[in-house]
């Protein structure tokens, strides 16, 4: 099978919203393989976020390719109408539960494949006990409710301490240290899920995600609208991870496959550290601005080691020079975003 990601970083732009979804939700030949061997239905808790649309699209293209009569179902709390238009569209399931009430959640569909997303970050300073409540509270509901299946669960790079900038980044063994609310609520999350898995021999893969690119959001995002705007750039955070959405997207799918008793933690994050000043100075150069900065950097950043995810789940196709490019030029005609700036600079872990 002919790899359809395979040019992709030779993309010189990414005319609008539809091409960009399409491009995320890009199966790789790998990820149709694993398709075509996994038995049961795929449910994702959590769809309608960010991520969730076109993840959800993605397995329902890498199940089709794979020729796998399976259900795809994406479950959200309330369906905006862009959210179920392009669910319907693309053959996937829409189904609105409010997770956090357990007769709702025990009326979803028994599926053996589970992905879930539920989380909470935006806005969690000043609003700790629904961070909690979300990020904490609803595994243990989640795992009680799906005991039978396989789970794949979003977590974050935020657990970690922060790092030496010249050490290539916390590795799935490295001590644990999370800073902040949010931050502590996703240990607490991972926490659950490996109590459960141990309990109820729930396979459970806990996706370690640092940090996740499109052209509506990512740090790269941050770093070009401030450029365009003519405002500071920040270096204390001095560093940072960039992996392709769409590259995430099917490595988290296909860890699926590697679900494992006990919880299994995976770092997803992409093979490169960037330094802010410099993707700041690129940015710059194409979009014709000046390029302020304050600050002086720290010595560590919040940097993972995605070695072990590249080894399981296949190395990511694009590269930070093409998503430098791509990002200037959505800044530059204009495009959307999502409005979600992603605090990359926050250092005390108040989001």
């Amino acid at each position: 099978m002919n790899d359809p990601n395979a040019d992709l970083a030779e993309t010189q732009t990414i005319r609008d919203v539809q091409q960009l979804e399409e491009m995320l939700s890009r199966p790789t030949p790998e990820l149709a393989d694993m398709m075509g061997r996994l038995e049961g239905d795929l449910i994702l808790l959590g769809a309608g976020g960010k991520i969730g649309p076109s993840l959800a699209r993605m397995a329902r293209r890498a199940c089709d390719e794979a020729g796998a009569k399976r259900r795809v179902i994406g479950v959200v709390r309330t369906a905006r109408p862009d959210v179920a238009r392009a669910f319907h569209d693309h053959g996937i399931e829409l189904l609105t539960c409010d997770l956090l009430q357990r007769r709702q959640l025990a009326a979803l569909p028994d599926v053996p494949n589970v992905v879930y997303l539920a989380a909470m970050k935006f806005g969690s300073t000043g609003q700790e006990a629904r961070t909690w409540a979300l990020n904490s509270y609803l595994p243990g509901l989640v795992c009680e409710r799906f005991r039978a299946s396989r789970i794949v669960a979003y977590s974050t790079g935020n657990v970690y301490r922060m790092a030496p900038v010249d050490g290539g980044g916390a590795t799935e063994d490295s001590p644990i240290g999370p800073i902040g609310d949010y931050a502590m609520s996703c240990l607490g999350r991972e926490r659950i899920f490996s109590y459960f898995s141990r309990e109820l021999g729930i396979p459970v893969a806990l996706i370690r995600l640092n940090y996740a690119h499109e052209m509506r959001y990512g740090v790269m995002v941050d770093i070009a609208q401030k450029v365009m705007a003519r405002q500071p750039v920040d270096v204390t955070m001095g560093y940072f991870n960039a992996i392709w959405q769409g590259d995430a997207n099917a490595m988290v799918l296909r860890a699926l496959e590697h679900a494992a008793v006990p919880a299994r933690p995976i770092n997803v994050a992409g093979p490169d550290t960037l330094r802010v000043r410099d993707v700041a100075a690129r940015f710059g150069e194409l979009l014709e601005k000046p390029v302020t900065l304050t600050g002086v950097e720290a010595p560590d950043a919040l940097l993972s080691n995605g070695t072990l995810g590249f080894e399981l789940l296949g190395r990511p196709a694009v590269a930070p020079e093409p998503m430098i490019r791509w990002i200037a030029d959505w800044q530059r005609r204009g495009g959307p975003t999502l409005g979600k700036p992603t605090k990359f600079q926050v250092r005390d872990g108040k989001f």
